[in-house]
């Protein structure tokens, strides 16, 4: 159902839901950036929805709030475990298209690839999504070659415009607020966009001979593993655990699931002193084949929903777009190199 309201309206909405729900969304946060004199556009609570950034692209997504970055599982002592409290707050959270294409993957993974995960699943089953359109494409995005730039899988979709919010809602618990604070009713259908500056083509042909071609050496020295990369990824879900012993007591602490990160040192250490995968480029190639190759023979259809946000954040400006649109290059390559 669509409805027109005024922002004073909304933010009533907001502040009536706020009582029970943590409110994520994009925040502009001033001279935060990991430039200088620039300013950070980053998930954070919001109470107002003068509060969220509508026009510009979060450098990092939304999945802390489903994924924290460090969460504590349980506490133990010599004699007992205690499971750690959950979340009193359920979540409302404010994303874009790609980025709910992002929350199937978290789905496919956590819940549907065996045994649900607790931890996620709780988090999960009190969230609810309110889609942000998108009326032009950003800067690095290529959403619609990966057929991410449309979704219908919210429970309200929200558009600010010249004072007053305009609603889709298909959520039944929201229904008595709308239409008790709306002007009027209408027909509200999300933006999105139908072309970007950016476009990437996956070989039809392509097939793990690739990771034979030269063309992953070149992140040997150009790639840092500093791990920015997978931490403002959407689709990107590894984590380690840590195991914390208190000080005052060795027999008392707490175990942490922490986000962990295929780019950087230390991923793929095994037990007795061996690692895998120590070159840049033997990780870059991991990575990439993970995206848009071994995820999509498992579950039919691509990890990477084409945010661009990797691009955003490299500080060695390297291009996942460009690595995939190599692809096809690397595959010529290691066809010739068959036939000799």
């Amino acid at each position: 159902m669509g409805y027109v309201l005024k922002t004073k309206d909304m933010d009533a909405i907001l502040k009536k839901w706020g009582g029970d729900a943590i409110i994520f969304a994009p925040v502009r946060y001033a001279g935060q950036s990991e430039f200088s004199g620039q300013d950070s556009i980053r998930y954070g609570a919001v109470k107002s929805i003068g509060d969220i950034v509508f026009d510009e692209k979060s450098s990092f997504t939304f999945k802390e709030a489903l994924l924290p970055l460090c969460e504590t599982l349980f506490y133990f002592t010599e004699n007992s475990v205690k499971e750690a409290d959950g979340k009193e707050k359920s979540a409302i959270i404010f994303l874009r298209s790609c980025d709910l294409h992002a929350l199937r993957v978290f789905d496919e993974i956590y819940l549907n690839s065996g045994p649900a995960d607790y931890y996620y699943a709780r988090l999960r089953e009190n969230a609810r999504f309110i889609l942000m359109g998108c009326e032009k494409s950003f800067r690095n995005c290529f959403c619609v070659d990966m057929g991410t730039n449309i979704s219908q899988n919210y429970d309200a979709y929200i558009k600010l415009d010249e004072g007053n919010v305009h609603v889709d809602n298909k959520f039944d618990g929201w229904t008595a607020d709308f239409e008790s604070a709306a002007q009027s009713s209408a027909t509200v259908t999300p933006d999105y966009v139908t072309d970007t500056d950016v476009h990437v083509r996956i070989p039809e042909n392509l097939s793990l001979d690739v990771m034979d071609s030269n063309m992953w050496t070149e992140y040997d020295t150009r790639c840092i593993n500093c791990g920015r990369c997978n931490f403002s990824c959407p689709t990107c879900t590894c984590f380690t655990m840590q195991d914390i012993h208190y000080t005052d007591n060795g027999w008392a602490g707490e175990r942490r699931r922490v986000h962990a990160s295929c780019m950087v040192d230390g991923f793929t250490d095994v037990a007795g002193g061996a690692s895998y995968r120590q070159g840049n480029g033997q990780r870059m190639r991991f990575k990439a084949l993970h995206k848009v190759y071994d995820y999509k023979k498992r579950f039919g259809y691509h990890m990477c929903v084409g945010c661009g946000r990797c691009d955003d954040v490299c500080p060695e400006y390297i291009s996942f777009s460009t690595i995939i649109n190599k692809l096809e290059q690397g595959m010529e390559e290691v066809t010739v190199n068959d036939e000799k």
